[in-house]
């Protein structure tokens, strides 16, 4: 079966659009999806801190924020969700990214993921607040008491440590990427045609 890794942080807008994008693509295609949370500030602190300069370049030119946020705006339409854009952005995800792993032993981690992006993009609501978290964990169906617990234990922080590791020695950069079969690399909500494509090929 072919596999699909989908490396993430759910404090990234284009992780939102792709992540919304690729749920009806892995209900079209049989394959094995290996979801791997990471911190992206980690990312791009290793391996590509040129994109602090440029973002910053961006926003304080007027045309192309302003053709950023319209782009961003096209693409929430195309997939159907709302995109909003918090005060605070960016967010220190760490404590949602380790939730990710609680999500996983339960089996919630899509009704999770969906939740955070919805609270953070959708609400623009604080998502490293313990309150805003708890809330998201009762809408879900995960037990507080043991997903602070686990958050803040030290096998979870190595957990997402790991696989932000992981993303930068494979050669990523950045929040989505994707693998097929470990070797084939793809970055960036807009290559889930591509994703699509590539993975036809790979079954007929």
């Amino acid at each position: 079966m072919t596999k699909l890794e989908f490396f993430f942080d759910l404090s990234s807008p284009w992780t939102y659009l792709a992540f919304a994008g690729a749920q009806p693509l892995f209900q079209r295609q049989d394959m094995d999806v290996q979801w791997k949370p990471i911190l992206v500030g980690g990312v791009f602190n290793a391996v590509n801190q040129a994109v602090y300069q440029q973002r910053e370049s961006m926003f304080n030119n007027e045309e192309r924020a302003r053709s950023y946020f319209q782009d961003l705006q096209y693409w929430a339409d195309y997939r159907g969700i709302e995109i909003g854009w918090p005060t605070f952005h960016p967010v220190n995800s760490v404590k949602a990214m380790r939730g990710c792993f609680v999500a996983m032993e339960s089996d919630l981690l899509i009704p999770y993921c969906w939740a955070v992006f919805e609270a953070y993009w959708g609400e623009q609501l604080d998502i490293s607040n313990d309150e805003i978290l708890a809330g998201i964990n009762d809408k879900v169906g995960l037990d507080n008491k043991q997903y602070f617990e686990k958050i803040n234990d030290q096998s979870y922080k190595d957990k997402l440590r790991s696989t932000t590791n992981e993303l930068i020695e494979r050669g990523g950069y950045g929040s989505p990427t994707f693998f097929i079969n470990s070797t084939d690399m793809y970055f960036g909500n807009d290559r889930l045609p591509l994703i699509e494509h590539r993975l036809a090929q790979l079954t007929t």
